[in-house]
């Protein structure tokens, strides 16, 4: 069983911005607001091509996996 399948791991999102040492950090790294982050945690989507691939690449994660192609 892979870690990304227990709940804890379900929200990728989350687990970004926790590596990037949590949403204030996030957010002064990518110069938006405080509740940007916390609202791209709530819908474990970050919708913004250019955050998506900077946060991805700070976090080692795949850039799809915190923008889902729909």
């Amino acid at each position: 069983m892979s870690i990304f399948h227990t709940p804890m791991y379900d929200n990728r999102v989350r687990v970004a911005v926790d590596r990037a040492g949590g949403p204030t950090r996030v957010a002064v790294m990518l110069g938006v607001a405080n509740n940007t982050v916390h609202s791209w945690i709530h819908k474990k989507n970050v919708p913004n091509i250019n955050h998506a691939r900077r946060l991805a690449d700070a976090t080692f994660f795949d850039v799809r996996d915190l923008r889902p192609v729909r």
